[in-house]
């Protein structure tokens, strides 16, 4: 695999988006069979994707594997679904039922799954003619600015909040917290609650809430969230009866008021649906983890998972794993402060190994302030994995617009990270340079755009 444009510190990164192009043109040019993959999530939705792959019993057979392997992976998290159907090749069918069974490969993709949607989780094989239909949902979401509210955003290392009062911000804070160290829940709900009452404060009454977080949301409840990691783990009982309505209970006690709680991408892509007043978005957050959001053509979410963390951009299998789902190359690892942290080795730059992560990026970021080469490589580096990875999403999103936000797009280095994605694009994929726009707001927008735009999200209505 040759590429125009390489990242400066991971000279062994297989960019997906380039294996995907390959693999196809491979496959045409042998002649091939198509495939049909379909996921089912919640309340019967169902999305379908329908790929070509070489002929079974041809000497591609393991080629097949791989690339149907991480196909699969990646509709499952950026769609979500508790069912798979695979539609053509038995023998892929059973490939895919093996790694996704208990003390198979992707055993924590099952689980995850079957937990969010709370049903069992199963892969089925018809043949290519019985392939589900599609069948889809998408809804209105946020833009409501009428009167006071409260934006609350959940992030890993900071919580922000904003009270906005017809839809101006007349106050913001942001305060380091520690949520994923953290088993008893009560730790959570004093520190959302004070942020709540500080911000309810500001303004002459509180009318709505609007909540961005971390996490699966389903119907204002926490599905599941790596902020509640800890307390899921050490603590579940205490996870189904106080962390799934917490903040449905926290609205109540503050009156009672309307609440709508988001999973922090959608308010991501809707805070930049908001600001450009156009549709088509593609929100990336860089913070903790990765965080992904869609608002499709018609100013809607879909109630797809868009858990773009978890979705994988790298095939080189060598590539770091993500320590909880125990995947390879997964976008957690590179579009985080994690990947800023994996990179400095490479980049020469030693970091305090008692710092916490928030830490370590402020360290590097210094290093981008003082012309620091070293800072800039890494930087350069995330930039050419995030251009690639564009194009990857553009095979199961139709953008227009792609939003950068998060701690890891701040100062310099988002500039660098927004220049290196933009020269991949117009490098490698120039009809996706043409019709794809990567936005990097100002400063102020970046850090509590998200707590303003989730303020919008509850309906007075």
């Amino acid at each position: 695999m040759i590429l125009k444009v390489k990242a400066p510190l991971d000279p062994d990164f297989m960019p997906l988006s380039i294996v995907y192009r390959e693999f196809q043109e491979a496959v045409k040019a042998f002649g091939g069979e198509p495939l049909t993959i379909a996921l089912e999530r919640n309340n019967g939705l169902t999305s379908v994707f329908t790929v070509d792959i070489f002929p079974e019993n041809t000497g591609h057979d393991e080629e097949n594997r791989d690339f149907v392997e991480r196909l699969v992976k990646t509709l499952l998290w950026t769609r979500g679904g508790h069912k798979i159907t695979v539609a053509g090749s038995e023998r892929i069918a059973e490939q895919i039922k093996a790694q996704y069974a208990i003390g198979g490969s992707r055993e924590f993709d099952r689980n995850f799954m079957a937990d969010v949607y709370e049903a069992p989780f199963e892969v089925v094989h018809v043949p290519f003619e019985e392939a589900p239909a599609a069948a889809e949902s998408a809804t209105p979401v946020g833009r409501h600015l009428d009167g006071c509210r409260i934006g609350f955003d959940a992030g890993g290392s900071d919580r922000k909040v904003s009270a906005v009062v017809n839809g101006e911000a007349v106050y913001s804070e942001e305060v380091v917290w520690f949520p994923k160290l953290q088993s008893d829940p009560q730790y959570h709900y004093d520190g959302i609650m004070d942020a709540m009452k500080t911000a309810a404060s500001k303004m002459p009454k509180l009318d709505a809430i609007g909540v961005s977080t971390a996490g699966v949301v389903i119907g204002n409840r926490i599905m599941t969230s790596s902020l509640f990691l800890k307390v899921k783990n050490e603590n579940p009982e205490a996870f189904e009866k106080t962390v799934k309505t917490m903040y449905t209970d926290i609205a109540k006690v503050l009156g009672n008021v309307p609440i709508e709680v988001a999973n922090d991408g959608d308010v991501t892509a809707l805070a930049g649906a908001m600001d450009l007043n156009d549709n088509n978005v593609l929100g990336v957050a860089m913070g903790t983890s990765e965080a992904g959001g869609y608002v499709d053509p018609n100013g809607n979410i879909t109630g797809w998972l868009n858990e773009l963390a978890f979705v994988p951009v790298d095939y080189n299998k060598e590539a770091m794993v993500d320590e909880w789902s125990g995947d390879y190359g997964c976008g957690v690892k590179y579009f985080s402060q994690d990947a800023v942290i994996k990179l400095a080795p490479a980049a020469g730059i030693p970091l305090d190994e008692n710092a916490s992560p928030a830490e370590k990026l402020k360290a590097v970021q210094k290093l981008m302030v003082e012309g620091d080469e070293r800072a800039a490589k890494i930087f350069d580096t995330i930039g050419v994995y995030f251009g690639y990875a564009i194009a990857y999403y553009a095979l199961f999103y139709d953008i227009r617009h792609v939003l950068l936000l998060g701690r890891v797009s701040s100062g310099e280095g988002g500039n660098r990270i927004h220049k290196l994605a933009e020269t991949v694009l117009q490098a490698e994929f120039p009809a996706l340079a043409d019709q794809i726009t990567i936005h990097l707001p100002d400063e102020s927008s970046r850090r509590v755009g998200q707590s303003i735009a989730a303020a919008s999200l509850p309906n007075l209505g």
